[in-house]
């Protein structure tokens, strides 16, 4: 399917591996020049050649801390006047509720809530401007069923999954089109320190953990960040127009709920 974004521009963060990488590779392969970010100079360039090799588009690398507001204005000035946003950042850490401190709140938030909704905020008026533009921001399944060890994820997420619920329907008419996915368990490093630290807590090896982890699954396996990515280029796609304020679940049917 000719996706119909060949020559777009988009900003892909936290993309020099795992899920944020499946996306830029599905929208470079789409047709699309990208603007990666990430925290690590070497693994982000060394990404961003891999890309401008295997398609033949053109890709921006800014090592930065886009949670950080100094260096998230650095990424934005390099990226400029860009098409397609795709938002992403590492979740908090595990624990119980009786660890968190409002600290660790005001982190998470920061992570995973506001950087989001600032990138948005600087990015989407000439979205408006031009009558086209697409924003997913990658959540978590913990949107729709809670994870209950990670409780600081919950709770910033969801206050994402607010705030778009009410900001895509504002955008909409002028063609900018807003979208969250929430990623199941996938094969990445996320999914390495979540099973390391079942292993650690359960004296099991790591190999072990994944194997029940995948048991609880429907699918029975964890998901591939290049299919998680040709959902992504999928909803910043011309055929993704009418689809506004969804959470698209892509967690191999872990989530068990009805609607």
């Amino acid at each position: 399917m000719d996706l119909g974004i060949a020559g777009k521009r988009a900003l892909v963060c936290a993309s020099s591996k795992g899920l944020g990488r499946g996306c830029a590779e599905a929208l470079a392969e789409a047709g699309v020049d990208l603007v990666l970010n990430a925290r690590g100079a070497a693994a982000l360039e060394a990404t961003a050649q891999d890309i401008r090799d295997r398609y033949g588009v053109k890709v921006t690398a800014v090592a930065a801390d886009i949670t950080d507001a100094a260096e998230r204005a650095r990424v934005l000035e390099a990226a400029g006047d860009v098409d397609i946003l795709v938002t992403n950042a590492g979740g908090p850490p595990p624990g119980l509720w009786s660890d968190w401190t409002r600290d660790d709140f005001i982190k998470a938030l920061d992570a995973n809530m506001l950087t989001p909704i600032a990138l948005m905020t600087a990015l989407m008026p000439k979205m408006i401007d031009k009558g086209w533009g697409r924003v997913v921001n990658i959540t978590s399944q913990s949107v729709k069923a809670p994870i209950p060890q990670l409780g600081l994820s919950n709770a910033a997420r969801t206050g994402l999954t607010g705030y778009v619920a009410g900001t895509a329907r504002q955008v909409a008419a002028h063609g900018v089109i807003v979208n969250n996915m929430l990623p199941g368990i996938h094969a990445t490093d996320r999914a390495d320190a979540l099973d390391g630290n079942v292993a650690r807590q359960q004296n099991i090896s790591v190999e072990e953990a994944k194997a029940r982890r995948e048991q609880t699954i429907p699918a029975r396996r964890y998901g591939t960040a290049e299919e998680f990515g040709k959902m992504c280029a999928f909803l910043c796609s011309q055929h993704a127009g009418f689809i506004v304020a969804q959470n698209i679940l892509v967690d191999g049917g872990g989530t068990n709920a009805t609607i």
